[in-house]
């Protein structure tokens, strides 16, 4: 997928992958390939860095985990802020998306 077309919607694919359930960085990638069939794929350069903008804003909070191999992992969940935040990118997808699909694929009305 071409990375222009995701710029502006990447903080709400993030929130709503976190939304499903506390995460660490490399399974919120994961999550994202698996649930856009591999269409979106996000480099560790690029997830790690809106993490931490949205923890910033306070849409995502993190605490440490030891993972079952014992490793130390930073987790993810979603905040208050971050769920109204959420829902309200929804709401303007869908209405951003409606348009869109009026425009670029709705037939072209012929004038009378």
């Amino acid at each position: 997928m071409n990375p222009e077309m995701l710029k502006g919607h990447l903080d709400a694919i993030v929130l709503s992958v976190i939304s499903s359930g506390a995460g660490y960085g490399y399974a919120i990638m994961k999550e994202i390939s698996s649930r856009s069939q591999s269409m979106i794929e996000l480099p560790g350069g690029t997830i790690y860095p809106i993490l931490h903008r949205l923890e910033n804003n306070g849409l995502i909070a993190s605490n440490w985990a030891t993972a079952p191999s014992g490793r130390k992992r930073r987790v993810y969940t979603l905040t208050e802020s971050g769920a109204k935040q959420l829902r309200e990118r929804c709401e303007h997808w869908k209405t951003f998306a409606a348009a869109i699909n009026m425009l670029l694929l709705e037939p072209v009305k012929s004038r009378n």
